[in-house]
């Protein structure tokens, strides 16, 4: 899947810059993923916890409808400014992208309940659960949050000492949750470090 996935070379040059921040880039596989969830339910308004250097933001608004804005949340002001200068030389116009420096889970209440297309959860792995309680209020009936890195939990079978941190049981807890929700129709995607996404029915 990696192989079949394609940077060009505005998404090469940020993932380079984003490896060398040590933001933990999305791979090309899992970008395009992104994308194609985007386009698949036309989104519009987006959420993303966790802008990194602006890779995964590229990919997602490249999904988008061409009106669409990518709210994105990052405690870090010097990746978004990073990720500021590569919307624009993804030939974005500025007001495609809201970026909003802070703490997500400080700065997510503040967003309007069912607004929603898509939420992309890129930040803290031992927040994932706090994440998934916040998109479920933020996305409309039909939208789909993801989260990234699900494959960092490893196996299921593997015992309690490959769970010991705190990272990995939030991976764990909120891949759980997902799969227990009724609300929920989930779906794990075998690319780059695993996408778990789910579609919100109810």
């Amino acid at each position: 899947m990696e192989r079949y996935a394609v940077e060009d070379d505005t998404l090469t040059s940020t993932r380079r810059l984003g490896q060398r921040a040590d933001t933990h880039p999305i791979s090309a596989a899992g970008g395009a993923a992104l994308r194609f969830l985007a386009t698949a339910i036309e989104a519009r308004a987006v959420v993303e916890i966790g802008t990194g250097c602006g890779s995964s933001g590229i990919w997602l608004l490249r999904g988008m409808r061409s009106d669409g804005i990518l709210t994105s949340v990052d405690i870090e002001p010097e990746y978004q400014a990073f990720a500021r200068e590569a919307y624009r030389r993804a030939g974005f116009p500025a007001n495609r992208a809201r970026l909003i420096h802070g703490r997500a889970l400080d700065v997510l209440p503040r967003l309007t309940d069912g607004a929603y297309d898509m939420v992309f959860v890129d930040a803290a792995r031992s927040e994932y659960p706090d994440y998934l309680d916040e998109a479920l209020r933020l996305l409309r009936q039909g939208g789909v949050v993801v989260f990234n890195d699900a494959l960092a939990a490893g196996s299921l079978d593997d015992g309690p000492l490959g769970a010991s941190d705190p990272g990995t049981m939030a991976v764990r807890e909120v891949g759980r949750l997902v799969r227990e929700d009724e609300r929920l129709v989930p779906l794990l995607i075998p690319a780059g470090g695993g996408l778990l996404a789910a579609i919100r029915t109810a």
